[in-house]
């Protein structure tokens, strides 16, 4: 009897100690793989937080973009796409400073990324910063894969006639012709640029080309129109885009750019 309740004992202890084993295994296991899970619970959180902000964006709801986006920074803080959309929401709500940072921020971490110096310019842009827009644009048109690398030549161009810098302006408009010599845009801004450098019959045409194009003309087409008009003695031009002008954008600069120029005494009647 005592042998066999030693043999008992024995067996029994080994079967504790074998459940025992068993439990700390399965234990260890959902250790790992709650640590797993764990893991894949925040890229699903961080990634669908980043996707919200997004929707968020192009409804124009700033203050939820932002309530995701933060999250999202907190998580990953160099993330360039995160600060440039923080850029974009910082903008649009009137935080310019905070815009300016957030684009910076996005530029450092990602420098070759195209897009965001093109938004970053166009920030500089909009506040009158023009000299900054080119230097950021002229980094941008090297970048020869770039999606929108003729619409930057375009606004590198913008930028130097704000500047008052003509011939910089019309290589980077010639730069975009050449790549994209039907864009209505590109057109209109070579035959602004002739215009403005007294080159008449060279606006002209491109400006004949842009209405091929464009048909339906914005204000500073008309207005480009008539002062064109005028250079070639053209009265019933003039008068045609001036009555559309009037009739179509009264409240315009471009409108009230032509009435200043009737009243000095120049080109048709109104």
């Amino acid at each position: 009897m005592s042998c066999l309740r030693k043999k008992g004992i024995t067996v029994l202890a080994r079967v504790v100690m074998a459940t025992l084993t068993l439990v700390l295994l399965q234990a260890c296991v959902t250790t790992k793989d709650g640590g797993f899970a764990s893991k894949k619970d925040e890229q699903k959180a961080f990634d669908t937080s980043l996707q919200l902000a997004r929707n968020y964006i192009s409804q124009g709801n700033w203050n939820q973009a932002k309530r995701h986006l933060q999250y999202v920074e907190e998580k990953d803080k160099n993330n360039p796409e995160t600060l440039e959309a923080l850029a974009l929401v910082f903008q649009n709500t009137g935080e310019l400073e905070m815009a300016e940072k957030y684009y910076q921020r996005s530029i450092a971490s990602a420098p070759k990324v195209s897009r965001v110096r093109n938004n970053y310019a166009a920030f500089l842009y909009a506040r009158g910063r023009y000299d900054e827009a080119a230097s950021q644009l002229e980094i941008v048109v090297q970048e020869l894969l770039y999606e929108k690398r003729v619409e930057a030549f375009v606004n590198l161009g913008r930028c130097y006639m704000q500047l008052n810098e003509l011939p910089k302006a019309e290589e980077a408009f010639k730069r975009a012709f050449l790549m994209q010599g039907d864009d209505a845009n590109v057109l209109m801004s070579l035959a602004e640029v002739y215009f403005r450098m007294g080159r008449f019959a060279e606006a002209q045409r491109y400006y004949d080309a842009f209405r091929s194009k464009s048909p339906n003309q914005s204000a500073s087409a008309l207005w480009l129109g008539i002062r064109l008009a005028d250079k070639f003695d053209d009265k019933n031009t003039h008068a045609s885009f001036a009555l559309a002008l009037k009739n179509l954008y009264p409240k315009s600069e471009e409108y009230l750019l032509y009435k200043a120029y009737i009243q000095n005494g120049n080109g048709g009647s109104r």
